[in-house]
Formats: C-alpha cells, sequence, structure tokens
C-alpha cells in the first residue's frame, strides 16, 4: 500500500486475501447459475417439455440476475459493499440448498428466478468491490482473476451436475453444485476484507441511470455484453442436444466433459492483458471476437475433435473478450454514478443471455446446429462494429483507452 491511495499493491496480503475470496465468491455464484445447463435434455425429458422451454432453468435464473443488478449496486452503497456481498452469496445458497427439490417446473422456475435476483449481489457489486480495494495500476489483473472465478465456477457446476445427475438424478445433481456453492460461500465470509475506501455518495438512482446510458463508451460495452453472452450461451445451451444425436450419440455425462472448454476461457480471461502492450484495449476486444468466430466455424465439423478444439477456442475467445469489456466499462464510467456501470454491463449480459439463449433455442429447431451458429455470427459481428464504430469515432483504435 501507499500512504496516498489505501488500497492493496500486488502482492500484498490483502491484496491475495481480495482476490481469492472474490475468487471463491464467483464459484459460489456462477457454478450455480448455469449447473442445470447439461441436464437441459434430461429435464425436457421429465417434464415433457421443448428444448426451448427446457432452458428456462436457466433462463429464469438470468432474468433475476438481470432485475436484481441495480438494487444490488443501490444497496451496497448504503450499507457497505462486503456486507452486501454476504447477505447475496448466503441467501443464494439457502434458495440453491431447496430449490432442486420443487415439486413441478413451474416451481423449479420459480426458485430458479428468485436464485437468480440473489446471485446478481456479486456481479453487481464484485468489480467495484475490488475497485475499492486493490490499487488501480493492478486493478485490469485483479478484474481478469475475478473472471477467471466465474469461468472456473461455470465449469465446476456444469461438470458436477451433469455427472451427479446421471448417476441419481438431476435433483441430486444440482443439490450437489449448491453443497459446493455453500464450501465456497464460508471460505469467501472467511477471507474477504474490508473495502480500503468508503463507497463515494451516489446519485439517485434515475440520475445515475442517466449518466450512464448517456456515455456510449458505457453503452457500446453494455451492448458487447448483451450479444456476446447470448451467443456464448445459446452455444452452450445447444450444443449438448446436438452431440447427444447422430452422428455423436453422446451420453449426457460423455457430453458434460466439454465444459473442460472453459479452462481456456480461465486462462484467456487474464491471459489477454499481456497482449495489452501489443494492442489497445478495443483492439483486444475485436481480436477477441475473432478468436470466437474462428472457434465456431469448427464446430460445423462432423467430428468430435474437430467440435472440442473449437468449442475451446470459441470459449477463450468470449472470455477474453468478456474480460476486457468489464474492465472497459468501469474505466469509461464518468463521475458519481460509476458504480452502476458495472451493473448496467451486467444487465445486458444476462438480458442477453435470456433472450438469444431462448431465441437458440427456435433456430435449433428451425435448421439445426448450423441455425444457431448463424445467429451467433450474426450478433457477434453486430457486436464488432459497434465497438469498431465507437473507436473510429474517437479518432481509432489506438486513440481509444478504452
Amino acid at each position: 500500500m501507499t500512504e496516498t491511495d489505501p488500497r492493496a499493491s500486488a502482492g500484498s496480503s490483502r491484496y491475495r486475501r481480495a482476490l481469492v475470496a472474490l475468487f471463491c465468491a464467483a464459484i459460489a455464484t456462477f457454478a450455480q447459475i448455469y449447473s442445470p445447463q447439461g441436464l437441459l435434455p434430461e429435464l425436457a425429458d421429465e417434464f415433457g417439455v421443448g428444448a426451448g422451454t427446457s432452458s428456462l432453468a436457466v433462463g429464469a435464473t438470468t432474468i433475476g440476475l438481470a432485475v436484481g443488478m441495480l438494487p444490488w449496486g443501490r444497496l451496497s452503497d448504503r450499507i457497505g459493499r462486503v456486507a452486501a456481498l454476504r447477505w447475496a452469496i448466503c441467501a443464494a445458497v439457502a434458495v440453491g440448498l431447496a430449490g432442486p427439490f420443487m415439486p413441478t417446473f413451474e416451481w423449479l422456475i420459480a426458485a430458479r428466478l428468485v436464485e437468480g435476483l440473489l446471485l446478481a449481489g456479486l456481479p453487481a457489486i464484485g468489480v467495484v468491490a475490488l475497485s475499492e480495494t486493490v490499487s488501480p495500476l493492478v486493478l485490469g489483473g485483479a478484474v481478469g482473476s475475478f473472471v477467471a472465478g466465474n469461468t472456473i465456477g461455470g465449469l465446476l457446476g456444469r461438470i458436477l451436475a451433469t455427472n451427479v445427475g446421471e448417476c441419481f438424478g438431476w435433483r441430486w445433481g444440482l443439490f450437489a453444485v449448491a453443497l459446493l456453492a455453500a464450501v465456497s460461500a464460508i471460505l469467501f465470509l472467511l477471507l474477504m476484507p474490508p473495502t480500503a475506501i468508503a463507497p463515494p455518495p451516489g446519485l439517485p438512482l434515475f440520475r445515475a441511470m442517466l449518466e450512464n446510458l448517456r456515455n456510449p463508451g458505457v453503452m457500446v460495452m453494455v451492448a458487447q455484453a448483451l450479444l456476446l453472452m447470448g451467443g456464448f450461451v445459446a452455444a452452450y445451451n445447444y450444443l449438448a442436444f446436438r452431440l447427444q444425436a447422430a452422428p455423436f450419440e453422446l451420453s449426457l455425462s460423455q457430453a458434460s466433459w466439454l465444459f473442460l472448454a472453459y479452462v481456456g476461457g480461465a486462462l484467456s480471461s487474464r491471459g489477454v492483458w499481456v497482449c495489452a502492450r501489443w494492442l489497445p484495449p478495443v483492439g483486444l476486444l475485436l481480436a477477441s471476437v475473432a478468436v470466437m468466430l474462428g472457434g465456431l466455424a469448427l464446430t460445423l465439423l462432423h467430428g468430435l475433435p474437430a467440435v472440442v478444439a473449437g468449442l475451446v477456442v470459441f470459449t477463450a475467445g468470449f472470455f477474453g473478450a468478456h474480460s476486457i469489456a468489464l474492465a472497459l466499462v468501469s474505466r469509461r464510467a464518468d463521475g458519481s454514478g460509476r458504480s452502476l456501470a458495472p451493473s448496467l454491463y451486467y444487465l445486458g449480459y444476462y438480458a442477453g443471455s435470456t433472450l438469444l439463449g431462448w431465441a437458440g433455442g427456435y433456430a435449433f429447431l428451425a435448421a439445426g446446429w448450423p441455425g444457431v451458429v448463424a445467429m451467433i455470427v450474426a450478433v457477434s459481428i453486430l457486436a464488432a462494429s459497434l465497438a469498431w464504430a465507437h473507436a473510429a469515432g474517437r479518432g481509432g483504435l489506438r486513440a481509444v483507452d478504452g
């Protein structure tokens, strides 16, 4: 730490504790959000619903996340970042432990919606809490570590739920993930230090929202979140259906191991910042989208090794783009509305996850996997075009620090 800035520097005990604590919080959160994803075919069979309807087991949670973002951000202004995170994570774990035993599909979806409202606390507050705990000089790398926790949490949730679910039923698969989240939440409670600086006095909600909505730099990054995350979730939602059909005919547990592609995302979310010495952030964002599309093209091939390789590349590209966009949205926000910028980003993130994740089901029904790929290509090109146009309007890629 320095005398002028009380926030933790790289290598200090508080820096390490904050990163490990928020890594655990990310596992507790993101393991639960996407745990049903590999179980969607089983849910569709048990409840007699279609592929698109079964995806509501994920979509309801992301709707809750989108709705809960702004309230959690404002609550943290009042009671403190760490206190709000504790309430959000513990309450979400409690609902997660009960949710798998809901008696009907409708009750399951309702429980997942409530869980999403509670899980919104971490994405709404996590990056802001980091920015008030660690030095701005190391914030980019710290955000990369936080996103890596998101990635590992999503990976563990999917693989654990699917493998336990195939042996003991989907309810126990989801319950196993909730137990993992409970252990991770306890570690967060034990490790997370208080923030080094107090939350700044916030504007009234409407004025803070308006300040961000009028900021094109913020809104372009929100658009990245909506479009890229929507395409990413659609890919993972419906790839399981493709891989369980001919010519692959994988079992549920075999298909779940493809979620190991998330390891590529865990590496790229922090590793992409190494390339910042050669490319500015917006250039890295565009390059990451290009990597996504290259990987997606490989998944159209009929050989399983090509599909696996394509999924790894696609996932690495997405999480590289996500890590950059999340850091940029905080950097571009101005004034007292800054604490709402990450909430708006994640609002777009989960709105895209819900809307495009659902729309991907109809693309799959209409044209199979190529239809899903076509939809993802379209929204990814739109996202890249918006980022490019905004950068060009400000003097080109190298004129834009983010």
